[in-house]
This record gives structure tokens, sequence and C-alpha cells, in this order.
């Protein structure tokens, strides 16, 4: 079931185009990341999935419904930007931002010294906003985020200004929630969190969504059919085995051994490779080298420039 789908959405400002007939699934309890250059159209989307804004055509639906206001508090929202009244104390700040998702004063205070105390910061309870660090301070917005436990959580950039230590945090919160069936949408420059976290992604560019699918999937669909040899031997050995068979990308020393890059072309095998490469050197390990998000997102947004000048 799709917590939330978006049917061919479009969305223009004073002669902007911002979403040309964007569609995407975000399937229940599955981290989705959405993608895409600085300017690309996240942003405005993720303004409709709020209901800040609404589209000038298209639909968006939330667990099968037409998204409409009744579905706010089923949304939890954490923006790039960080916005938080610097002279209120941190608990009454806390508490009165859960006041606004409807909990009772009650319930509120009971489940904010639950997580306060999970994050290790009871102490700042009764400190001014203004003398947190802007970590301390991304602690206390993801909670307020997190604490009426909405069945959509929207992050944008949910770890910038985290030292390891507590982007791990927050990684491990992320995977707790979705393991308890929150859905979650997470809006990133980081390809390695990416990987790390997502099960299905977007790529959006120029208004429009140019790559989609399961990370697995979509890495699969950029593979070159490179591999990595680390063997023992004769690198002219190595180029007599490869033949005119194999594609030698390049060759280099590492900790002792000679490593070389290998493509197979023309439909050969890596069971070919194995077979010509065994009478000549001692391999000592192999594996694919396949394309990284990082790398994908970047091919592909050249690509898609490219083709569209």
């Amino acid at each position: 079931m799709h917590t939330l789908e978006v049917r061919n959405v479009s969305k223009s400002y004073a002669g902007h185009q911002a979403l040309r007939e964007v569609s995407l699934k975000v399937e229940k309890g599955t981290v989705f990341g959405l993608l895409g250059p600085n300017g690309a159209g996240k942003t405005s989307l993720i303004r409709i999935i709020n209901q800040i804004t609404g589209p000038d055509s298209g639909e968006v639906y939330f667990d099968g419904q037409l998204l409409d206001p009744s579905h706010t508090n089923s949304i939890g929202y954490l923006p790039e930007e960080r916005g938080l009244y610097k002279k209120m104390k941190v608990g009454e700040q806390c508490l009165y931002l859960a006041r606004l998702k409807g909990l009772s004063k009650a319930e509120a205070r009971t489940r904010l010294h639950a997580w306060f105390n999970r994050f290790d910061i009871m102490a700042w309870w009764d400190k001014k906003v203004e003398d947190l660090s802007k970590g301390m301070a991304q602690k206390i917005q993801f909670i307020t985020t997190v604490l009426h436990e909405p069945r959509l959580l929207i992050l944008d950039e949910p770890f910038s200004g985290f030292d390891p230590i507590n982007a791990e945090l927050i990684r491990n919160e992320m995977l707790r929630l979705k393991a308890e069936g929150t859905t979650i949408i997470l809006s990133t420059h980081d390809m390695g969190s990416v990987e790390e976290l997502c099960d299905n992604i977007a790529l959006i560019n120029r208004s429009e969504v140019i790559l989609d699918g399961a990370v697995g999937e979509v890495r699969n669909r950029f593979r070159t059919h490179l591999f990595e040899l680390e063997y023992e031997g004769m690198a002219l050995d190595l180029g007599i085995s490869l033949g005119a068979n194999f594609e030698l990308v390049k060759s280099f020393g590492r900790g002792g051994h000679m490593v070389a890059h290998i493509r197979l072309i023309g439909g050969h095998t890596l069971n070919q490779l194995l077979s010509a490469l065994l009478p000549h050197v001692s391999i000592i390990s192999m594996r694919e080298l396949i394309p990284g998000m990082e790398e994908i997102f970047i091919e592909a947004v050249k690509t898609y420039n490219a083709a569209n000048q």
C-alpha cells in the first residue's frame, strides 16, 4: 500500500515551471529518497505535500484518499531551514509545538520526557533556545517533528550540522521509526545516507522526475560490467591473458599487490574472464565495481541536461 501517491503534479511560480507532470509513489513503511540538484523542484513538491501551496494541476493522495487538511496531523515535516523561538525555554516551546499538533499537555509532556531522556538532553529542558548549539537545536526540532507520531515523516537535510555521533543517532531513530511502520521521505544531498537508509528514490532535475526505482535496481541499471582484480603476477601476463575479449581499464599497485580494473565486453562472462586469468596470474580477490548513488546522480543529471540543452 502507498502512504503517498503524487499523480502528474505541475506547479509554476511567476512564469517559472517548478514541477512538470511529476508522479511518484511512496510505499508504506519505507524510506524514500527525494533527490535532485538545488532548484530542481524538491522543495516545491514538499510544500505541496504539506499543503503549504497547492498544485496547478495533478493530484496527491494520502493513504488512498485525496490529500486534504484533515491529513495535516498525520504528517511530520522537518525543514532544512530551522525555526525555533530563541527567547522561549526549550521545554516550553516543545510543549507549545506539541499542542499545535493536537496533543494534550499531559500527553505531550510524557512523550517529550521520554524523547529527552532517549537523547540525553533532559538537562536542557529549562534553558533558552538561544543557548542551544546548532546540533542541539536540531535535536529539539527532530523531536518536535516526530512527537505526534506521524504516519508520514518528511526530513529535509536532517543530518546538516550534526557531528558523526549525533548523525548516527538520528539515522538509528529513522530506522526505528521505519520498523514501527512510519513512512519517511528523505530529501538530502548526502548520497551515503541514501545508500544506507533508502529503499526507493526519485531524482528530480529541472522540474521533472528523470530517474526512480528501488535503490538496488537503480544501481544495477547503471552497471558497467567493471571488475576490480587484485592479483600476484606480471602485468604483462595479465595483458596477454585478457587478449581482445576484455578491456583493461587501468592497472596499479596497492599494498604490495597488483590491482587491475577490467571490463567485460562483447558479451563475455565473469566465468570466462576467470578462466582466461587463472593460467597466468594468482587471483587474490575480485569484486564488481557497481556505481554508487553519487556517481549515478551526477551521470543522470549530466545526461539529462545534455539531451535537453
